[in-house]
């Protein structure tokens, strides 16, 4: 199957996610942040699990980060292991796990980062200067110079008063790109391929190289607070 029609099928199944999962919405992204944040289940608060590598790293910041990404990456190629072990038939029903599993671990992967570099994680601009980085480098440089977005997230992070208009537009445009990269992008390669079972280790790879390129931007884009 040519790549035009995959990219088609993608589509059509992408609106299904929404009917099965009524929370895969803008919210979610945000519930997702307040979870990374704060912590969930066997997974401690990013500012606690931060820290904790700080200390084995010896008070460097630059190892502690590079330890904070690889455990993020370590944790999103196991989710997207365990999440696209069915075929194309049921990636309605398990994308919005994976989808979910990804915007927590990506916001948590962040979060962390930002807290090393002195970003209070409770300032409503860091916070949206975080999910903004779960965008990308590449999203976000082409949605800053189309007007989309004020400002990289260091900008947002910074910027001298809280812009109450950025917070939905913001999660609507996290929530677009994370099921952009799970049904979009990785339903159409499987398909037009045609492969019949979306593998666990396509799932784990994507999930993995995709959380490394966001934690090497967040390294980069957040730089030092004082």
């Amino acid at each position: 199957m040519k790549k035009g029609l995959a990219a088609g099928a993608a589509r059509q199944l992408a609106p299904r996610l929404t009917q099965l999962a009524p929370g895969l919405t803008h919210s979610f992204v945000r519930e997702a942040l307040q979870r990374a944040i704060h912590g969930i289940g066997p997974l401690p608060p990013a500012a606690a699990a931060a820290e904790e590598q700080l200390r084995e790293q010896h008070g460097n910041v630059d190892k502690a980060i590079r330890e904070v990404i690889e455990n993020h990456v370590l944790y999103a190629s196991i989710e997207g292991f365990a999440t696209n072990l069915g075929g194309l038939v049921t990636a309605a029903v398990v994308a919005p796990a994976n989808i979910t599993g990804l915007a927590l671990i990506q916001c948590r992967m962040i979060a962390g980062i930002a807290h090393l570099r002195g970003y209070d994680l409770d300032d409503p601009r860091v916070r949206n200067a975080i999910l903004v980085t779960v965008l990308g480098e590449d999203q976000v440089l082409k949605m800053v110079k189309r007007k989309d977005l004020p400002a990289p997230p260091m900008a947002i992070a910074t910027a001298p008063d809280v812009d109450p208009g950025l917070d939905r537009d913001v999660a609507n445009a996290v929530a677009a790109e994370l099921i952009g990269r799970v049904v979009g992008k990785r339903l159409a390669v499987t398909v037009s391929k045609r492969v019949p079972v979306v593998g666990g280790a396509v799932g784990a790879a994507t999930d993995g190289w995709t959380t490394f390129r966001v934690g090497r931007y967040a390294g980069r884009e957040l730089r030092p607070r004082p």
